[in-house]
């Protein structure tokens, strides 16, 4: 399978440095140089669909604005790209969650790609009034999972779980396409709910060796639930002509990050209940010595935001290989991002993915499929 990229709609604001926010981090919204208005962020989802990427992902939290309504308006701006918008179990209803994805699917084509975020800060969750632990959530997760795709099969749906409840619940219409679920998570309940429920399961941008664990644990996971799941990866992404050119923009944007806010922020994410953002924390220790954790990755993006916090740095060709690299292990999707994300989008664009096309594996959405002659032999 030939691999798919995916880019990023900066709704906290977007700079020529890193800006702040992300899981597990302060829930202060930082608007950044850029503010996330409509029409900037329809000037990265336009580049974005220009350029070959399939999707763009849109984040959900405190920190940022609400993904269903910036997406919807944004989407207007386009005609192929898709939105994988991120949303949180534990905040809407399932059966409205449902038809809010049905109505998205009508109203843009059919260009609806869900990212199920189950919320691994208490802290956070409880602001919205959600009170349940970790484990809880995820329990709450899979039953909210349950009865969203038994509503898009056209069904109707009663339940009495543990955390979700429903009473012949049905949809008016159901969603074409059906959207696909992404899921991600370390913990070992989130493996059991992404094996029974997810389309594609994402990781957040570890060194090949901790991937592949992670891809031979889903798949073991989801071969026992009679399942087959995809894999994508969440990285950031600085690509230059030359190798040098890069790391020098990484260099740049490291000596801008104040030590006393790295201190602070790397407090905060010390707290955080998810074990994917411990994962992130130990690539660094929070120190900024060694930060190319393997060649290539750099890990300096995590000292100042939560969540994803690796970047893939160097030439085109290297950032090209590194992909190759992700996909021999079985990575097909990936979600991009990169400071500035307009300017970085087409740094990526122009460069890293001309690339691929030339190495044969990777081809614009937009451009037909080549022409295949008919096998005289064969017929």
């Amino acid at each position: 399978m030939s691999p798919t990229f995916h880019w990023f709609l900066p709704t906290n604001g977007d700079s020529r440095n890193v800006v702040g926010g992300g899981h597990g981090a302060n829930a202060t919204r930082s608007a950044g140089d850029r503010p996330p208005s409509v029409e900037y962020l329809s000037q990265i989802a336009v580049a974005a669909e220009n350029l070959g990427f399939e999707a763009v992902l849109t984040p959900t939290g405190a920190w940022c604005e609400d993904a269903w309504l910036t997406t919807a308006m944004v989407s207007q701006a386009t005609k192929r790209l898709k939105f994988l918008v991120a949303l949180r179990p534990g905040f809407l209803s399932p059966t409205l969650a449902a038809q809010m994805a049905s109505t998205f699917q009508r109203q843009t084509g059919g260009r609806l790609l869900i990212n199920v975020v189950t919320g691994g800060e208490s802290s956070e969750q409880q602001a919205y009034g959600d009170f349940l632990d970790k484990d809880g959530r995820y329990v709450r997760t899979g039953e909210f999972l349950d009865v969203v795709r038994r509503l898009w099969a056209g069904e109707t749906v009663s339940l009495e779980g543990e955390h979700v409840h429903v009473h012949r619940a049905k949809l008016a219409q159901v969603p074409t396409p059906v959207p696909e679920i992404y899921f991600g998570g370390s913990s070992p309940i989130a493996g059991t709910i992404a094996a029974q429920h997810s389309d594609v399961y994402l990781t957040w941008g570890e060194p090949p060796a901790q991937v592949a664990e992670k891809i031979a644990w889903i798949r073991r996971l989801a071969q026992r639930e009679g399942r087959t799941v995809r894999f994508g990866i969440r990285l950031h992404v600085i690509t230059r002509d030359t190798s040098a050119q890069a790391w020098a923009e990484a260099e740049r944007l490291l000596a801008g990050f104040d030590p006393a806010a790295v201190a602070d922020i790397q407090k905060s994410l010390a707290r955080s209940e998810s074990e994917g953002q411990r994962r992130m924390l130990a690539l660094h220790q929070g120190s900024t010595d060694s930060l190319e954790i393997y060649p290539n990755l750099w890990a300096g993006i995590g000292l100042v935001r939560g969540g994803a916090g690796t970047a893939l740095v160097g030439s085109h060709d290297e950032v090209a290989d590194r992909i190759l690299e992700y996909h021999d292990l079985g990575i097909d999707e990936f979600v991009l991002s990169g400071y500035p994300h307009l300017e970085e989008a087409y740094w990526f664009g122009e460069g890293v993915l001309p690339v691929l096309a030339e190495r044969g594996v990777w081809q614009h959405p937009d451009e037909p499929a080549p022409h295949r002659g008919l096998d005289v032999a064969s017929s």
